[in-house]
């Protein structure tokens, strides 16, 4: 491609939206153009680079013996509420209505879709296992959407669905997409790592999150550096800091603590570690029809899992205010599970179910209580559970050594949804007894376009975007300086292009007579991965610079070598 003849419209400046650097590069770099919230169009150089992403994730589906095909965008209610999932899905959901009044959804995901599909297509056990997946645009209506493509309205995704008979069959298909999504994300050239996962809205058993690790990812992961384990952290499993219950050794008795309604000061207050501490957390317990108040038991550096509470516990929301003094007649800050009536609940994570002599609220302003002991101060809690975030350094569930956490962007996940759709939604083959059953579901989504936002995350510097060489929008430019003045350098350019373009090689000659310093800045900011630099100065030398995006300082290299010195690092 000649620049000439192509789009390039960088900026120097980013937005003043833009918070993380792959919104501010990609705007900068003319990757995109934002339309309005959260709508964003692909710009010829980005549509190069999402192009290349969606090639790579299309190549390994096709591999792993997925079909592909095309769902419409637009669903119609009916499927919807077959799986309930119309009234609950929430606000993400944008709702329309044609002109006869009917409502329609733009899909958020599809498994309605691709099961009514299957219910219609497939009728006997020869059929299956079938996996059929899409690269299609989604619309989630984000509250607020922000971070550029990272946290989009609309986005493009890749999302497969698998049938079959049995749910070995489907472990099986699941197998083989845990492998091919990292064929794909190690051919992107991505530092990712597979976590286990919270199935969350999808739904179904078990599910694994796919992480591109960055500082600035949202998630947070832990891993141990001895062993495969690796979960999000809000599934990951907190193993009690103690095996057992220490022996009491102190009396129970009231400090006072006047203005201290943290952990922390509490035991800054007293001289004690916040280790030796217990928070108490009030909640809301939705119980049938009516509501149970519960105090979850926290230590004191801990913070509360919401997801592993959840279920835990089943649906709950934090006590108000006027909810926790009309249970404990006492103000936030004070509150424990001491002396409680028949009206408080307690539900405590494993550390502090074997925890001695610690420090508590003791339902009383202004005071806390010390030496507390469960079965002597207070009864053992209502229910013991792992209900806290892991921390560093914490054992890891496989026994192998200790939690490490690090940050990452979500970009794939994969469930077992065994039969939730397909029971809801009628979906059955006939088994060779000629039997009706109900097929088993896998679902695998992959975020094409929010896989750029996190390379670049996770690859930048004070130029630019540094792409992985599989994703960045042309893998070689050649900069000609001076090319409107000198003939020599013409020719020698426009002679390396046509020998880059005939053995294939992905390459951008900038003819537009641009100076140096801007051709150069700009190849940076697109984040191209090898740069040729041709003048009459190397050329007298019969040599031109070359210099690769993201390693070492430039180089000079014997023109007649050049095609062959990319080619082996192109193909290497």
């Amino acid at each position: 491609m000649r620049a000439s003849q192509f789009f390039i419209a960088t900026q120097k400046e980013a937005p003043s939206d833009a918070e993380l650097i792959s919104h501010k590069l990609m705007v900068r770099a003319g990757l995109i153009k934002k339309l309005g919230s959260g709508l964003y169009s692909w710009m010829p150089l980005g549509l190069r680079v999402l192009r290349k992403v969606e090639n790579i994730v299309r190549d390994e589906m096709n591999k792993a013996g997925a079909l592909e095909l095309l769902m419409p965008a637009v669903q119609p209610k009916e499927l919807w509420d077959e799986t309930g999932r119309w009234a609950v899905f929430g606000p993400q959901m944008l709702k329309i209505k044609d002109r006869h009044e009917r409502d329609f959804c733009f899909g958020p995901t599809h498994e309605e879709v691709i099961t009514d599909i299957a219910r219609r297509e497939i009728s006997s056990y020869k059929q299956l296992p079938l996996n059929f997946y899409q690269i299609q645009t989604k619309f989630r209506d984000e509250i607020r959407p922000r971070f550029g493509v990272m946290r989009a309205r609309e986005f493009m995704m890749k999302d497969a669905y698998s049938f079959h008979t049995n749910f070995e069959s489907l472990t099986n298909t699941y197998a083989v997409m845990h492998q091919a999504y990292s064929n794909i994300f190690t051919r992107l050239g991505l530092k990712f790592r597979a976590v286990k996962a919270d199935s969350g809205a999808i739904g179904g058993d078990g599910s694994q999150e796919f992480h591109v690790l960055a500082d600035s990812g949202e998630d947070a992961l832990a891993y141990c550096e001895n062993s495969d384990y690796a979960a999000n952290v809000e599934l990951a499993e907190a193993l009690p800091v103690a095996n057992a219950r220490a022996m009491a050794s102190k009396a129970m008795a009231e400090v006072e603590t006047p203005k201290q309604t943290t952990c922390d000061d509490v035991a800054k207050l007293l001289g004690i570690s916040v280790q030796c501490t217990v928070k108490s957390i009030a909640l809301m317990v939705k119980i049938e029809e009516s509501e149970q108040f519960y105090l979850a038991l926290l230590r004191g550096d801990h913070s509360l899992n919401e997801v592993k509470t959840g279920k835990a516990l089943g649906g709950f929301r934090f006590a108000t205010e006027e909810e926790i003094r009309s249970n404990l007649n006492c103000p936030p800050g004070f509150i424990g599970p001491v002396n409680v009536g028949s009206n408080v609940a307690v539900i405590a994570d494993k550390t502090v179910a074997n925890m001695s002599d610690f420090v508590c609220g003791a339902n009383k302003p202004k005071y806390h209580l010390s030496g507390v002991n469960f079965g002597r101060d207070l009864p053992e809690p209502s229910l013991v559970a792992d209900i806290r975030n892991v921390v560093d350094g914490d054992t890891s569930p496989d026994g192998k050594g200790t939690l490490s956490l690090c940050r990452g962007i979500e970009v794939g996940h994969i469930f077992q949804l065994r039969t939730k759709y397909a029971h809801a939604m009628n979906a059955t083959y006939l088994d060779e007894n000629g039997q009706s059953q109900v097929m088993e579901m896998g679902c695998y989504g992959i975020g094409v376009s929010r896989i750029v936002g996190a390379a670049i995350e996770q690859g930048n510097d004070e130029k630019g975007i540094i792409f992985p060489l599989s994703m960045a929008p042309f893998a070689v430019v050649i900069c000609p300086i001076g090319m409107d003045k000198s003939e020599l350098v013409k020719n020698a350019a426009n002679q390396l292009y046509a020998d880059c373009v005939k053995v294939g090689i992905d390459v951008l000659l900038d003819d537009r007579g641009e100076r140096p310093g801007v051709m150069f800045a700009e190849s940076d900011l697109i984040g191209i991965s090898h740069r040729i630099v041709i003048g009459d100065r190397g050329l007298a030398e019969g040599k031109v610079e070359y210099k690769s995006r993201s390693l070492g300082e430039a180089q000079n290299i014997a023109m007649e070598n050049v095609v062959n010195h990319l080619s082996g690092l192109l193909n290497g």
